[in-house]
């Protein structure tokens, strides 16, 4: 790897989750390499409103296991259309995940700017008692 992938904060990426292990190269780091066609660079925590809508747009993240308040690497893309669909109506603010900033690649910047991000960014201690994949868990 050229350099260590940076979080939205410009500091070192911080391990998302491990159980279930997550991310493109599934090392529990929502980090893209700059090969990921996806840019699964957001650090999301998933709710079954957007799982309802992710399978609504032809991506059924429940094939692989994922639940309601799963840590899950999510393409940037899908998230933003999660939060359009919010500005919209078409779901809650539920259906858009909560978002790890210090577990976000600094690459989804490109397409999520940092306020809208922040509205639904989850604090350390909410992310770690959310259920699943902390990696930090003593499971």
């Amino acid at each position: 790897m050229a350099s260590s992938p940076l979080n939205v904060f410009k500091q070192p990426l911080r391990l998302f989750s491990q159980q279930p292990t997550t991310g493109f190269f599934r090392d529990g780091y929502c980090r893209t390499g700059g090969i990921d066609p996806g840019n699964h660079a957001v650090a999301g925590i998933v709710t079954d409103e957007f799982l309802d809508f992710s399978a609504s747009r032809g991506n059924d993240l429940r094939s692989v296991g994922l639940k309601g308040g799963c840590k899950w690497c999510l393409c940037t893309a899908r998230w933003l259309e999660a939060y359009q669909a919010y500005r919209s109506g078409k779901v809650t603010n539920l259906g858009v995940p909560r978002v790890d900033l210090d577990a976000t690649e600094d690459s989804a910047l490109g397409m999520v700017d940092m306020e809208t991000f922040r509205q639904f960014s989850v604090k350390h201690d909410e992310s770690n008692t959310s259920g699943s994949g902390n990696g930090r868990s003593a499971a």
